[in-house]
C-alpha cells in the first residue's frame, strides 16, 4: 500500500531518517534555549535567498550556491495573521527542501488541500532541530525560510539517499497551515451496526471481533473510484498530512484473493496520508475517526502505474478493494 519513501512519505520520511543524525552541537542547544525567550535569528545568509509566490502555493526560489550557516538562520517571508505556533504544537505544513550547497531542490509537498505534512514543533529535539527552529515563532498563514546547517540536520554525514552530501547545509522553507488539535486516544474498534453498501459494492460479513470477509460480486470489473461509509464515526475529521490509525482489508477485485490485511496481522497500522496510493488516500480524507469505509480503488489509483506489486498479488489492470475501520489520527 505504501509508495517509495522520498516521494510518498516527504517529509516524514526525512524526519525519520534523521533520528539516527549526531547529537545537536553546543551552538545548537544554546540557539534553542534561546527560542524560549524569542525567536530563531536570521543572518545574511538566509536573506539572500529570493523566494516569491504566495502562501499555499509553490515558492519560486533563486540563490547563489553554496549557502551555509553555523546555526540555523530564520527569514519571515509572509507574516500570517492567524495564532503563534508553540513547541509542543502539530503543525499542518506545506513545505520545500533545497541542498544549500547545490541549489538542488530536495523534495517539496504538493501544495494542495491534500498535500499538507503534519510536524510537531520541538526546538529541544536532540535530532533535525533545525527544522523546528525555523518554524517556531511563526503564527499561522505565515511563509518562513530556515538555512540549516547539517549538525541541526541529518549531521555531518548528510543524507545522500537524499541528495545531501556530507557537511551539506539545508533550506527549509515552510508555510504553516493550521495548529492540529491534540488526538485522541484510539479506538479499539469501531462501533455500530454497518448499513449495507450500495448496489454494485462487494457485500462484507464481519466475525465477532470486527474482522471483514469481503464477497466479489459477478459480472465486470469497475473502472471508477467508488466509495461507501458504512459506519460514521462522530470523531476527528481526516485530513491531508495526518497520520491514520487504521485496521484494513484489501482484496484484489480481478482474482477475489486477499493481498494485504492487517487484520491477519492482528494489530492495527498507522501511515500519513500522503504515503499511501492515491485511492487508498483518496478514501481517507474528510472521513471521520470512527467509521468503516469501503473504498473501490482503480488500476490508475492504486497499483497501475508502478505496474502492479513486486509480488504479484496485484496486477497493472487490477482493480482493487479496501474495508478500513478509522480507529484514530496521530
Amino acid at each position: 500500500m505504501k509508495q517509495s519513501l522520498s516521494v510518498a512519505l516527504g517529509l516524514s520520511g526525512l524526519l525519520v531518517l534523521a533520528g539516527c543524525a549526531a547529537d545537536a552541537p553546543e551552538e545548537s542547544v544554546e540557539q534553542a534555549l534561546a527560542v524560549a525567550e524569542g525567536c530563531t535569528p536570521s543572518g545574511a545568509e538566509v536573506e539572500s535567498i529570493a523566494i516569491s509566490g504566495e502562501f499555499g502555493a509553490t515558492p519560486s526560489v533563486t540563490f547563489d550556491a553554496p549557502l551555509s550557516a553555523v546555526v540555523t538562520q530564520r527569514s519571515v517571508i509572509i507574516e500570517g495573521d492567524g495564532p503563534e505556533v508553540q513547541d509542543g504544537d502539530i503543525l499542518s505544513i506545506d513545505y520545500s527542501l533545497y541542498n544549500a550547497s547545490t541549489g538542488d531542490l530536495i523534495e517539496e509537498s504538493g501544495y494542495t488541500e491534500v498535500s499538507p505534512t503534519v510536524l510537531t514543533l520541538d526546538t529541544d529535539a536532540p535530532n533535525f532541530v533545525g527544522v523546528s527552529l525555523t518554524a517556531a515563532c511563526s503564527s499561522v498563514g505565515s511563509r518562513v525560510a530556515g538555512l540549516i546547517p547539517p549538525l541541526e540536520a541529518f549531521g555531518p554525514d548528510g543524507a545522500p539517499e537524499f541528495g545531501l552530501g556530507a557537511g551539506e547545509s539545508l533550506i527549509f522553507i515552510v508555510d504553516v497551515v493550521e495548529i492540529k488539535p491534540p488526538p485522541a486516544p484510539p479506538l479499539d474498534r469501531i462501533e455500530g451496526e454497518p448499513v449495507d453498501p450500495p448496489a454494485g459494492f462487494p457485500s462484507v460479513t464481519y466475525d465477532a471481533d470486527g474482522a471483514p470477509t469481503v464477497t466479489i460480486p459477478e459480472g465486470d470489473v469497475p473502472s471508477e473510484f467508488d466509495l461507501a461509509t458504512v459506519i460514521e464515526g462522530d470523531g476527528v475529521e481526516v485530513g491531508g498530512g495526518d497520520v491514520v490509525i487504521v485496521h484494513y482489508h484489501g482484496v484484489n477485485w480481478n482474482t477475489g484473493e486477499v493481498f494485504d490485511s492487517s487484520w491477519e496481522r492482528g494489530e492495527p497500522a498507522s501511515f500519513p496520508t500522503g504515503g499511501v496510493i492515491t485511492g487508498f488516500r483518496d478514501g481517507l480524507i474528510g472521513q471521520t475517526v470512527g467509521s468503516r469505509v469501503i473504498i473501490v480503488i482503480p488500476p490508475e489509483l492504486g497499483y497501475g502505474p508502478s505496474g502492479g506489486t513486486s509480488d504479484g498479488s496485484i496486477g497493472a489492470t487490477d482493480t482493487i478493494v479496501f474495508v478500513v475501520d478509522i480507529l484514530g489520527v496521530q
